[in-house]
């Protein structure tokens, strides 16, 4: 028996002199031993009583709602104020201009001196900018690399997950053959009545072994929202080729629970309050419109209501609208009055509890409430605690986009790079260690806003002064650039100025410490004479 169950002194001498007030007792601490020590586990508790949950897998949590989440979450980004700036927040300073590659070699690991690795690095990112920066990149030959990026990442927040094929598609105007595919979450889909494929599970449209790793895709060759989706025509697609293990497949989403196979929308934990806040600002602000025009109720002992005015031609027979225009004179008839109505409106409260509501509801999204609404007016210190807050979050969705789409891509760019023979890397295909050494890379974007750049620049200073960061790092975080390629541009640009006569040189001159010592020896022989 629990010990919380026992009966102490206090229960016994209870007992002993009202039997059934023991038994009471007694009752109250086996059911207090059987719920736990847990408050928030509480069935006896008045706030607690009605609260009824069971414990359930990530997907059985899920899946279900899924579709439904999909949906309110895109009309409340197309309709919705305060989720689409949420959204074109996030996309804004996670992906901005796009993330940029920016090759690191492990050049020790591949037996490279460091003259070399900056050569090979050079001719990558000139191989990769004819691939990125061509809109051929793009299987629908709309978007460069960097609009892709945009595209996927919001498309994963909107939606919960995307999904991202890399086809190969020969081209008469690019060397390369690589292509991007984005799908849309709904196109993946489990086949009407098919739940396993050669004994493995199909779970929301992925194949997966009994690991829970995928094995294939299923995918609709039209969207179901459309009318050639009505036919449900799938596509199973492999995850990795057969033959070379090669990634057919990339499925963006944050899993946030063991055994998650599908990603849940950005804004799902605030549908409901977004919702209520759109609805109560739409109502306010057709209260105040209502407000601003004259409003009048007419009381009259006949109960005719309000008489039209003798001789206005606005005012048909029989109708008992009356139109006030702008220093319109209206007369009475006898017995009649007006009652005016005061809606007090705008209300001053709505913007406080607006506010309130908001900074709730950028918790739950991650983002500080003046990010979310663009509103610094407290101090410099509040505004920039805000904006290094944010950044936190920034920074873990663009490590996110790094990882689970632009490394694929570029790896499977550099695939076809070496095997056409325009990028050389020796062991890329043999050797799993060398093949990482090789794509070994940063994803560059856009520095993070500065509030004051004199005062951020002056800690960069001085961080650079003790000796506790680097002009890489500094130059990463204040412009979002390369510094080697900057040191390469300011000294070209130097020789420049100074070949143009922008900048005066000064050439060292004869040492100037001889005639001051031969002044002063003369003074000292001057002074001499003269005391003698």
């Amino acid at each position: 028996m629990s010990a919380l169950a026992q009966p102490n002194w206090l229960d016994r001498a209870v007992s002993f002199f009202s039997p059934v007030r023991g038994a009471r007792r007694m009752h109250a601490r086996m059911v207090m031993a059987i719920a736990g020590s847990w408050t928030g586990a509480s069935y006896t508790r008045r706030s607690l009583r009605d609260w009824f949950v069971t414990p359930a897998s990530a997907d059985e949590d899920t899946l279900f709602d899924l579709d439904t989440l999909r949906a309110r979450s895109r009309d409340m980004v197309r309709n919705a104020p305060l989720a689409t700036g949420a959204v074109n927040t996030v996309v804004m300073n996670v992906v901005g201009t796009g993330l940029s590659l920016l090759p690191r070699p492990d050049w020790e690991a591949l037996g490279m001196t460091e003259e070399q690795a900056d050569e090979w690095t050079a001719q990558v990112e000139r191989e990769f900018r004819v691939w990125a920066e061509s809109a051929e990149c793009d299987v629908t030959r709309t978007q460069n690399f960097y609009g892709l990026q945009s595209l996927v990442f919001r498309s994963a927040l909107e939606s919960g997950d995307a999904f991202v094929l890399l086809p190969m598609i020969e081209s008469r105007t690019n060397p390369y053959a690589l292509r991007v595919q984005v799908v849309e979450a709904d196109r993946v889909e489990t086949p009407t009545g098919k739940k396993e494929n050669a004994g493995n599970k199909i779970v929301a449209g992925v194949e997966m072994d009994a690991n829970g790793a995928p094995l294939a895709y299923h995918i609709l060759r039209h969207h179901p929202g459309s009318p050639e989706g009505i036919k449900q025509e799938f596509t199973r697609v492999p995850a990795f080729g057969a033959r070379t293990g090669r990634r057919n497949v990339l499925h963006i989403f944050e899993r946030t629970r063991p055994g998650q196979t599908r990603g849940v929308p950005y804004l799902a934990p605030v549908i409901e309050p977004l919702k209520q806040l759109d609805k109560y600002t739409e109502s306010e602000l057709m209260a105040a419109v209502v407000a601003s025009l004259l409003t009048v109720f007419v009381k009259s002992e006949s109960g005719d209501g309000f008489a039209p005015p003798v001789g206005d031609s606005a005012v048909a027979a029989g109708n008992a609208e009356i139109r006030l225009g702008t220093g319109t004179i209206v007369d009475l008839a006898p017995g009649e009055d007006i009652a005016t109505v005061s809606p007090n409106r705008p209300n001053t409260a709505f913007d406080p509890f607006v506010q309130s509501v908001l900074r709730q509801i950028g918790v739950a999204l991650g983002l500080p409430f003046e990010v979310l609404i663009k509103h610094f007016t407290a101090s410099y210190s509040a505004a920039r605690a805000a904006l290094m807050e944010a950044w936190k979050f920034f920074r873990l969705r663009r490590e996110f986009l790094a990882q689970t789409f632009c490394a694929p891509v570029y790896e499977a760019w550099m695939e076809e790079a070496v095997a056409l023979g325009r990028i050389v890397a020796p062991g890329f295909f043999d050797d799993p260690a060398r093949r990482i050494a090789y794509l070994q890379a940063d994803w560059i974007g856009d520095a993070p806003a500065q509030i004051d750049p004199t005062k951020e620049v002056d800690a960069a200073a001085k961080r650079l002064e003790i000796g506790v960061s680097t002009l890489a790092e500094e130059t990463m975080q204040l412009t979002g650039g390369v510094w080697k390629d900057k040191h390469r541009e300011q000294v070209k640009e130097r020789r420049m100025r100074e070949r143009d006569g922008l900048v005066v040189v000064k050439l060292p001159g004869p040492a100037a410490s001889a005639q001051p010592e031969r002044d002063t020896d003369r003074e000292t022989e001057e002074r001499e004479d003269a005391a003698a």
